[in-house]
């Protein structure tokens, strides 16, 4: 595994939600949690940008990842509308996440509250290179469903 520094600045009035932690020992995403003044209600349907009350400082080469938490997803349908949404490495602005409620009943968020996670990669870059045809492959354009559907 490797390990990676990250700068991180804790905005004012947000020192008492400490830092982004990994909740297990195998955990690959940091727990983000809502930086809100006071509890925020998302309604069936709606969604909000929840800010975290950081700035982050992610190397070149890395990107970061602002995924759902699954168990927010599994029981009260909260995912993040934008998934995965991306923190490219030059942007230095407040983190926030764009949570939006798929269930069936309103949702409260509470400063503190775990609402996503972050994951931190290393990034590929394409050097894209024009050509006339591509290769044949047995797939060839078949797209969605093409593969077989699993039931």
């Amino acid at each position: 595994m490797v390990e990676l520094e990250v700068q991180v600045q804790v905005e004012e009035g947000c020192e008492d939600l400490g830092l982004p932690q990994y909740m297990s020992e195998s955990a690959s995403g940091l727990d983000l949690k809502a930086a809100v003044e006071e509890d925020v209600v998302l309604k069936p349907g709606q969604w909000r940008l929840i800010p975290t009350g950081l700035r982050l400082a992610i190397p070149p080469g890395y990107e970061g990842q602002v995924r759902p938490r699954s168990g927010l997803a599994l029981r009260h349908g909260i995912t993040c509308l934008n998934s995965p949404g991306t923190i490219d490495a030059d942007y230095r602005g407040p983190l926030g996440v764009i949570l939006i409620n798929l269930g069936e009943e309103d949702f409260v968020i509470s400063r503190g509250d775990r609402i996503a996670q972050l994951v931190l990669t290393q990034v590929v870059k394409a050097k894209l290179v024009p050509v006339l045809r591509l290769e044949e492959t047995k797939r060839g354009a078949g797209g969605f469903g093409h593969t077989g559907v699993s039931s």
